[in-house]
């Protein structure tokens, strides 16, 4: 425990460049007290929005409220959204400076209609998931070369809406490489050799069966897919498994070790688990910025995970809470 404290303080030291799909979460909230007359649909009678960071911004977002830096890089379009999303960022303390602007394409938006008591009543979805031209990717390429160059890791967030592609993967790897820093992925096409260059990959337990081919219900299940997502990644693999905790196989532990581990969760209540992937892959990050091996990174993740799935919508937590949640810990 005494050294995932020391790991946790030197959190707010690291630099990270995240780059990948950013998106909008635009929450439209209000009470529900009788059904159309019209359709058999709920009629929602909105009271207020809500805007949040999702995506590698949210990714970004975790990173800044646990006292690190994101260098953010993204594509956003010429809307009201990437306004939004912009003036977000600001206040998160997030620079803009490396956001592309495609004026063919709209800013990703998710529109949420939820409940008071937040239940989500549906979804609407403004994007465009085609890549980008050529000059665009070239444009988020420059971007992310040049966010790398003071940052400790890189961190590439694919939500498959076109940025994450293979020549995007290739410049990450190349700028990881040419900076001596990792490399992680939280990957979302189902191909594990799309992602070659990564040190590491942290699909969920849904992502690594459509990436192997299994099913994952039991620990063997997630032991024998994270080898497979290894030997065709050549990274190491966390896998995050919802209510059974995460999978490790880190293939470069110390001393030349191949470390292989389940994490049971450290979740006591479950609200909502949007953005959890992004909160373990941004402590993941700036643990492993700090030092950590993966395994502890992991472990630091874990706890993050717990904290906000407890919360509604893509949430981040502080320096502090992580370190009351380490101090929480059962003694072993």
């Amino acid at each position: 425990m005494r050294r995932l404290v020391e790991l946790a303080a030197r959190l707010s030291t690291r630099r990270v460049a995240v780059v990948g799909d950013v998106m909008l979460d635009h929450f439209l909230i209000g009470r529900v007290d009788r059904i159309s007359p019209e359709a058999p649909v709920p009629v929602v009678r909105v009271d207020r929005d809500e805007y949040r960071l999702g995506g590698a911004a949210n990714v970004a977002h975790n990173i800044r409220a646990l006292g690190g830096e994101a260098a953010l890089v993204g594509l956003v379009g010429d809307d009201e959204a990437a306004r939004v999303l912009r003036r977000e960022m600001t206040t998160s303390g997030i620079a803009d400076r490396w956001l592309v602007v495609d004026r063919d394409r709209p800013t990703t938006r998710k529109v949420r209609v939820v409940s008071a008591r937040n239940q989500q009543v549906a979804r609407l979805d403004y994007e465009q998931d085609a890549e980008p031209a050529l000059s665009t990717g070239s444009a988020l390429a420059l971007g992310l070369t040049a966010a790398a160059r003071d940052a400790h890791v890189i961190v590439v967030s694919d939500y498959r809406k076109g940025v994450v592609t293979p020549a995007l993967i290739a410049a990450a790897a190349g700028a990881a490489t040419a900076a001596g820093v990792p490399l992680l992925i939280d990957p979302k096409v189902p191909i594990a050799e799309r992602y070659r260059g990564a040190t590491l990959v942290t699909p969920n337990h849904h992502e690594a069966e459509l990436m192997t081919g299994g099913a994952i219900r039991t620990a063997d299940d997630a032991r024998d897919a994270a080898r497979r997502l290894h030997e065709r990644s050549g990274a190491s693999v966390l896998i995050t498994w919802g209510e059974h905790g995460m999978w490790l196989l880190d293939a470069a532990a110390p001393g030349g070790a191949c470390i292989e581990e389940r994490l049971p969760t450290a979740a006591r209540e479950v609200s909502d688990v949007t953005g959890a992937g992004d909160t373990v892959i941004a402590v993941l990050a700036l643990a492993c910025a700090a030092g950590a091996t993966l395994s502890e990174a992991a472990r630091l993740a874990n706890l993050a995970a717990g904290l906000v799935v407890a919360r509604f919508g893509p949430a981040v937590l502080s320096l502090d809470e992580l370190a009351h949640a380490i101090a929480d810990m059962p003694r072993s």
